[in-house]
């Protein structure tokens, strides 16, 4: 990792090496060849503007970028004055820029002054071939005004893209992406602005300058109040007023920013959370006033002891999370129990009441890993990982791993009889979805039997296939129960059953590590699926076993808009569709499971089977 950050590295200071050379000489040339002795008193005017729009830069929510109105003045020069004058103003601020920010490194002064050197000879360029005249704004040459404004913004665009493109992780078209979206309003405001400076200069130079700068300084004063206003705002809606640590639903925004960073980059990152023991017990001694005090105690332990690249957050109740990135499940859990070894020892009042005598808490540790498909899906298994360690007797950290799941839970009977509330509102809309929902299940229940799951990947597996079409409640009855083929609206309503599904079971909280087998189970191999076009191991495993299963019952069951397959020519079907709708290997696997086991045959046409255990 270190030779690619060294490699990176040499490779960026050729770019901007290259960059400055071209720059350089660009502006040299087109300097001397466009020569003509400058109006000193006029060039004062503008480099005293560009240095005040530098200075007072409109700050923009949410993200903070600074729009800088600078570049509306050099092209408004551009335009009515010449390449030279915008040149020689653009020299000299370049120099009182580099002096009065002495503590920026020299290259940086001398890419940017070689980036602006190209952006505005580019310019000029194609607004002389484009036929445009100097100081003649019409709507007659507009063209060569708006060809040379899209070609500031495009070399701008192109020479910062390249400079991210070798410092970040992150493909081209990412990067380039993102640059449009984060510049493309606030370069239209510049560019449109400096049409506007255009025409106020065509009737008086100076005066125009001077109305257009004081115009943009108090827009950034504004726009600076604002934008405290809207931090201040902002900060209140992300934060628990008690502890002063970042809310729910905070967290859970930034968790999926972190673990979309994760996969594109591979860096590891880890999510603990944390539950205080006996609170409940000091709260009922002390009172709830007494035991807000405990929270917002514990909250500035948390706060405090958090390293820099560690997020900590209070996710509800007692409750507390903390997000790791770059931290593996090991560190993380080092972290997490120095973290309750701390708390131990830093006595609060009235917490020797409780059980171990003092401040305690029960965590669970889990590292993100490309098999998750949802943030939710991270947050339940820390969530069994912290009420594990409290089956361990509390004031204790662990790990998720999914042999600690209890095997008792396997077949959850409440959770079971939920499910199976939900699966008998089908018996009166559509029997066909409910037959098809418990042959699934069974096939599922044989089939994860054969490839020996871990306990808490079985149950999944078997709980989901259960509940994967909950999402057709909500499709119409006449459109369930066509008779025929279903038209291109029907049949679009109809893929919409995967989104309704997940918006159902994410509901309760219990079930939410279902929620990738309800929302992804017609994702396709090839990534010619939906709703999200996932391919290969993007789409997690249970949920590409779930996907055998569900089509392979499909196709030998009858339906309004398909024909009925044998088992035969479902086996056949499903080895010529390996590789492109299916996982190959699992394929092979599920084909093994249906000839070893005679029993499918007549569990296909059996409704009879009882889910609850």
């Amino acid at each position: 990792m270190k030779g690619i950050f060294q490699k990176n590295s040499q490779v960026v200071g050729v770019y901007i090496l290259l960059a400055s050379i071209a720059g350089t000489t660009l502006f040299t040339t087109q300097y001397w060849l466009t020569f003509t002795p400058p109006n000193w008193s006029l060039a004062f005017t503008f480099i005293v503007a560009i240095l005040l729009l530098n200075h007072y830069t409109i700050l923009l929510p949410p993200s903070g970028n600074s729009l800088s109105m600078d570049s509306s003045i050099y092209l408004a020069v551009l335009f009515v004055l010449g390449v030279n004058l915008a040149l020689t103003i653009l020299l000299a601020t370049s120099i009182i820029y580099a002096i009065y920010k002495r503590s920026v490194v020299w290259w940086k002064h001398l890419f940017n002054f070689s980036i602006y050197s190209v952006m505005i000879i580019g310019a000029y360029e194609i607004f002389l071939i484009s036929g445009g005249g100097l100081g003649t704004l019409s709507f007659f040459n507009i063209t060569a005004y708006m060809l040379s404004l899209s070609v500031y913004f495009l070399l701008n665009v192109l020479l910062i893209g390249i400079f991210f493109l070798l410092t970040a992780t992150e493909n081209l078209l990412t990067i380039f992406r993102g640059m449009f979206k984060e510049t493309i309003s606030s370069y239209l405001i510049t560019l449109v602005l400096s049409l506007i400076l255009v025409l106020l200069m065509q009737q008086e130079i100076i005066l125009g300058v001077l109305l257009f700068t004081s115009v943009a300084v108090l827009l950034s004063m504004s726009f600076k109040q604002y934008f405290e206003l809207y931090l201040e705002v902002s900060q209140k809606a992300d934060v628990d007023h008690l502890t002063e640590l970042y809310n729910h639903g905070y967290f859970k925004s930034l968790l999926e920013e972190e673990i979309r960073t994760a996969r594109s980059t591979g860096q590891p990152i880890s999510v603990g959370l944390i539950d205080l023991d006996d609170f409940k017990k000091y709260n009922d001694q002390h009172g709830h006033l007494q035991g807000d005090k405990l929270l917002k105690h514990f909250g500035a332990e948390l706060k405090k002891n958090a390293s820099d690249t560690c997020t900590a957050a209070r996710y509800g109740g007692e409750e507390f999370a903390i997000l790791m990135p770059g931290k593996t499940e090991l560190e993380a859990y080092h972290f997490v129990n120095q973290l309750r070894k701390k708390v131990n020892d830093n006595y609060f009042e009235g917490v020797e009441v409780l059980p171990h005598g003092c401040l305690s808490f029960s965590a669970g540790v889990i590292q993100y890993n490309k098999e998750m498909f949802h943030t939710s899906e991270v947050l339940e298994k820390a969530d069994q990982a912290m009420y594990y360690a409290k089956t361990k007797g509390k004031n204790n950290v662990c790990i998720y791993k999914a042999e600690n799941v209890a095997k008792e839970t396997y077949y959850n009977k409440h959770e079971m009889e939920l499910l199976e509330q939900q699966l008998k509102i089908f018996l009166y809309k559509d029997v066909y979805t409910y037959k098809h929902s418990r042959r699934v299940y069974e096939y599922a229940i044989e089939f994860s039997s054969k490839l020996n799951l871990n306990t808490n990947d079985e149950k999944t597996l078997v709980m989901g296939a259960l509940i994967h079409d909950i999402g057709k409640l909500e499709i119409p009855r006449d459109v369930i129960n066509k008779e025929g083929k279903l038209t291109k609206d029907e049949w679009a309503m109809v893929q919409k059953h995967v989104i309704w599904g997940r918006e159902i079971v994410a509901t309760n909280r219990e079930l939410h590590y279902l929620l990738p087998l309800v929302e992804l189970h017609h994702e396709r191999y090839d990534g010619k699926g939906y709703p999200y076009g996932l391919s290969g191991q993007e789409i997690p495993r249970l949920v590409r076993m779930l996907t055998i299963i569900d089509s392979f019952d499909a196709m030998t069951t009858e339906r309004p808009y398909q024909t009925t397959k044998s088992f035969s020519e479902a086996i056949i079907e499903l080895e010529k569709c390996a590789g492109t709708q299916f996982d190959p290997e699992l394929v092979e696997q599920f084909i093994e499971v249906i000839k070893e086991t005679p029993t499918l045959y007549e569990k296909a046409n059996d409704t009879t089977v009882q889910i609850g255990m």
